[in-house]
């Protein structure tokens, strides 16, 4: 039997969403997006619709992928408000977290030139931040509160930096450009064009062991397409946990490899419970190791974990895959048919040395309608996931896939605002959100409020 996929727009929110404007105003898009302008304010592109097409090719291909182990799984089903809330499921976590409530001043980037050149600038270590700064004379207390700011604008989608774009504004590009370049600091212009030229994911290598039966020890009805499979993942960030995540909803078991002591972002506040609101949201479910990879030893035990892995999933920065021995062909001398995927900032567009591959760079680059919303990392990791998937179902080994590649995705649906006339209020509190009982069979109520898988198989 052809699997059957179906794309509703509510879903299983029991709201009266017309199209994607009332799905963008119910489901905290608006409300999230519109933090940095002070307002609820929808996307400059039909991000809802986006996603959940995304979802859905990638529950059809998972469906055919169980149907060929032989599993009784005959339709997948998704909605534009179930890919809404996974957009916005790191934000609803932290908004029902136990600690007090964030606030969320206006205010963000992208910076000005003295011509009106517009950019963004990235930075992971505060001493390139402070040099960048001083560079300019800015007032050194501004540049301290703005590093906070700016550091946590991945996490609460907006970013007010008092006094700071002013400096900017009264000089020109040739000189911030060059101050950047000595500085560390990584500066990207913001296109006027959109990009659309790099592939949403390659696949490359072939396997003979790529077809694995149904799983016996699972009952018929807690089946999911890749129930049974093992997923081994070491990731950070957005993009790759929650592509790891993804997986996990699939069925799969996904044994996640951080450094001794854990991943530090398991202790960003707001925390819920004992873990950050944030890091749960990306990794609930999963199993846990702890492994130095810097040592020969961690990265041997790596290896041995690899020996009953499906899938080797990282998001590592480029050439360390090559430093610490553990690229694709050393995964497949321990494990001869395992899907090595490589979930990263640029591929391979930007050459062996590219600048920090973050959402807000990479969104200025491509032309992406821009947003402080991880928007690109949250489809990237439905890219990469759909992508492994992919390589599952064809048998290839190697699956690579990139933020640039999934902006390139992004801009390839037709680009436009949302034009249907709002029916449905619109959220300006995700607490008040999650609260809402009309939304319960979306959400899962665990010391704070997550996301619930967004496909629904038929068996």
């Amino acid at each position: 039997m052809l699997p059957l996929e179906v794309v509703s727009v509510a879903g299983p929110v029991d709201v009266p969403l017309a199209g994607e404007q009332d799905v963008q105003a119910a489901c905290g898009i608006m409300h999230v997006h519109g933090r940095r302008f002070g307002r609820p304010t929808p996307l400059g592109l039909d991000y809802a619709s986006i996603v959940a097409a995304e979802l859905a090719e990638l529950g059809a291909r998972a469906l055919t992928f169980a149907q060929a182990r032989g599993m009784p799984l005959y339709a997948v089903s998704t909605s534009l408000a179930q890919a809404a809330l996974l957009a916005v499921a790191q934000y609803l976590a932290a908004a029902t977290a136990d600690d007090p409530a964030e606030t969320h001043s206006p205010g963000g980037p992208p910076f000005r030139s003295a011509e009106g050149v517009s950019f963004e600038l990235e930075a992971l270590d505060p001493s390139v931040w402070q040099r960048f700064w001083a560079a300019f004379g800015a007032d050194d207390r501004a540049v301290s509160q703005g590093w906070r700011s700016f550091l946590h604008r991945f996490a609460t989608a907006t970013c007010p930096l008092p006094l700071l774009p002013e400096v900017l504004a009264a000089h020109p590009m040739a000189w911030i450009t060059d101050v950047a370049r000595s500085t560390g600091m990584t500066l990207v212009r913001v296109s006027d064009q959109p990009v659309c030229h790099v592939p949403a994911f390659e696949l490359s290598g072939v396997s003979v062991h790529h077809r694995r039966g149904c799983p016996a020890e699972f009952p018929l009805s807690g089946l999911l397409p890749l129930s049974g499979l093992v997923v081994l993942e070491s990731c950070r960030r957005v993009q790759g946990p929650l592509a790891g995540h993804l997986l996990r909803l699939l069925g799969a078991t996904v044994l996640r490899i951080e450094p001794p002591g854990g991943d530090p972002s398991r202790w960003v506040p707001p925390m819920a419970g004992d873990t950050s609101a944030r890091f749960r949201a990306l990794n609930w479910g999963k199993d846990v190791v702890e492994i130095d990879l810097s040592t020969a030893g961690g990265r041997r035990e790596a290896l041995e974990l690899a020996t009953s892995a499906d899938v080797f999933l990282h998001n590592w920065a480029p050439g360390k895959a090559e430093q610490w021995s553990l690229r694709h062909a050393d995964l497949a001398r321990v494990r001869p048919g395992i899907v090595y995927a490589h979930a990263s900032g640029w591929g391979t567009e930007l050459g062996p040395n590219p600048p920090l591959g973050t959402d807000f760079v990479v969104q200025a680059y491509s032309g992406v309608p821009p947003s402080l919303m991880t928007i690109v990392d949250v489809f990237g990791a439905v890219v990469c996931a759909h992508g492994i998937v992919a390589a599952l179902t064809r048998g290839a080994t190697r699956v690579d896939s990139s933020l640039l590649s999934a902006a390139c995705r992004l801009n390839s649906w037709q680009r436009r605002r949302c034009a249907e006339p709002l029916t449905v209020p619109v959220c300006d509190d995700l607490t008040a959100l999650a609260a809402d009982l009309r939304f319960a069979r979306a959400l899962i109520r665990e010391d704070c409020v997550l996301v619930s898988s967004p496909w629904e198989f038929t068996s």
